[in-house]
């Protein structure tokens, strides 16, 4: 964050003595106006030349510098060349309370010589210096571990144009386009066309070719993405491709977790989408964990975010309707479906984690994690990216590893990833598991990212890679009143300290889920999926997530 600091002595600076790069250039508006500029490791530091003696430095964090590029003067008759800085601090907002990141540009000339050869040699020298004190000073949130995409980043990006509000070219043309440009992130834009196209997309495509798939959209397009890498027989290989997510829908909850998990302050709308793509372009991965679904048709599914039955999957699919508002179609839909609130009935078993292996609350490290996943950088070959690797250090999470071997119509084998930790659903839930004895519920939801949406901080200590499902559900009896509290703590993450005797939360490994309403909504991540009894367990960090 730019803030002003005592002048050094520029003196002792000249010629990168003590480590730092210094230089004297010109404004590239007006050349009367003069600067000393140094570059530390961590800092870029800017002093205007004057002869008042109480003069200030300017400080930019290279933390929050994306990039930066050197360029030839555009008037073929000046002799100068320019460099360019760009810079996402946090900064105070114009309208409101609080901090978020803005983009601030630092542009100088460069005519030390009548040469313009020789000065935009050293106007790419200043830049390239710049880009790798940069590339060394990502940040990371405290007590993450993390591994970075090749650079440069070579990106495939999906767009579904009607997610949200139908908004989502525009966001991109309008900001992610001039940040990719600024990080000198080179990408192909691919837009879907149809329902499961990006999912056939990525089934086939060349991974090789591309260094990360980014996902810009709502919360359904990546569900589709990481189906389609699961689909294929190289999905061990193929689930390591590392993903990002810029928000373009209406829900955003990834975004909004991704954007929590790099402790930075809330933000929302595009403050949240110039946090995503700041994170794109700073290129750190780290570990994501899959659920595995198993629906009653045999069909398997994989879940990044959540499972909803009742209250929650009602609102969600039936506020499609409200889509063209965008994010406040949710609210609609909770008004709408609280004024004809249902009870369902079925029967919910899940599998605790253990005892010696649940996040402890009160945690000083907000990053620390359940059963933590150590995570190391091995090296491909050089034309691909570096792949995260996770090793589990909890034997009751050495699952990630086992393969099953099924033979497929074409007589090939193909090995799949095995849920050990869950029997067939026409089997009884094994004895270690728990029975609620309740079976009237307003909602079940299992969610394993901390946002449902982005004004939704619905499990305050969930991490990407925690290895958790978080389970909430609220059973019958709960009054309209009390159920709207609930979500609207859950703004600040503030319902499970309401003492809301119907709300209950488990930290599992595994549930399952039997519906004896004959009718009603389950969503997986957002989409509907059959009705029916449903069961799931959770894959600790075996995808990789561009996260800060």
């Amino acid at each position: 964050m730019e803030k002003d600091v005592p002048a050094p002595d520029p003196s002792c600076l000249r010629n990168g003595a003590g480590g730092v790069l210094y230089g004297e250039f010109s404004d590239s508006q007006n050349d009367s106006l003069r600067y000393s500029v140094s570059l530390s490791e961590s800092a870029l530091t800017i002093q205007r030349i004057s002869s008042s003696p109480d003069r200030t430095n300017v400080v930019f964090n290279l933390t929050d510098c994306v990039g930066c590029r050197a360029y030839r003067a555009p008037d073929s008759g000046d002799v100068g060349a320019y460099f360019t800085a760009y810079f996402y601090p946090f900064k105070r907002r114009w309208m409101s309370a609080g901090v978020a990141r803005q983009r601030v540009e630092q542009c100088f000339r460069v005519a030390l010589v009548q040469d313009p050869s020789a000065n935009l040699q050293e106007a790419e020298r200043w830049a390239r210096a710049i880009r790798d004190a940069s590339a060394l000073q990502a940040p990371r949130a405290d007590g993450a571990v993390y591994a970075e995409v090749r650079r440069p980043c070579r990106v495939m990006i999906l767009v579904n144009p009607n997610s949200g509000r139908g908004q989502a070219l525009q966001l991109f043309s309008g900001h992610v386009q001039t940040m990719l440009t600024e990080a000198s992130v080179p990408y192909k834009l691919v837009i879907t066309e149809a329902k499961n196209h990006a999912r056939e997309l990525v089934r086939k495509a060349d991974l090789t070719q591309w260094d990360a798939l980014v996902i810009l959209s709502g919360d359904g397009l990546l569900f589709e993405v990481i189906n389609g890498l699961m689909d294929r027989e190289d999905w061990q290989q193929a689930i390591q491709t590392p993903l990002g997510i810029l928000p373009g829908g209406s829900g955003n909850a990834l975004a909004a977790s991704v954007h929590h998990y790099s402790q930075a302050p809330p933000a929302w709308n595009e403050e949240l989408l110039l946090s995503c793509g700041f994170m794109l372009c700073k290129g750190l991965v780290g570990c994501m964990d899959l659920v595995s679904v198993h629906l009653s048709s045999r069909q398997r599914l994989f879940s990044f975010l959540s499972i909803a039955w009742g209250f929650v999957a009602d609102v969600d699919v039936e506020s499609e309707k409200y889509r063209h508002v965008g994010a406040i179609r949710f609210l609609m839909g909770t008004l709408v479906r609280l004024a004809t609130l249902r009870v369902y009935q079925g029967r919910l078993a899940y599998l605790p984690i253990d005892e010696t292996s649940k996040i402890q609350k009160g945690n000083s490290s907000p990053m620390s994690l359940c059963s933590p996943l150590p995570c190391r950088v091995i090296p491909k070959s050089p034309n691909q990216n570096s792949v995260l690797r996770c090793s589990s250090t909890n034997s009751n999470q050495n699952t990630i590893s086992k393969t099953s071997i099924e033979t497929q119509s074409d007589g090939k084998t193909k090995a799949l990833l095995l849920d050990s930790l869950l029997p067939s659903l026409d089997q009884p839930v094994p004895e270690s598991w728990t029975v609620v004895k309740e079976e009237d519920f307003v909602l079940v939801l299992a969610i394993y990212q901390s946002h449902l949406a982005e004004d939704l901080w619905t499990a305050p200590g969930a991490l990407a890679d925690d290895g958790v499902i978080h389970l909430f559900y609220v059973t019958g009896g709960i009054s309209r009143p009390a159920l709207l509290r609930l979500f609207l703590a859950m703004e600040k993450g503030a319902h499970l300290d309401c003492g809301c005797p119907y709300l209950m939360y488990e930290k599992v490994k595994a549930f399952r889920l039997e519906p004896l309403t004959p009718q009603g909504m389950i969503a997986v991540d957002g989409e509907t999926v059959e009705y029916g009894p449903i069961q799931a367990q959770v894959h600790p960090g075996i995808a990789r997530l561009i996260c800060g």
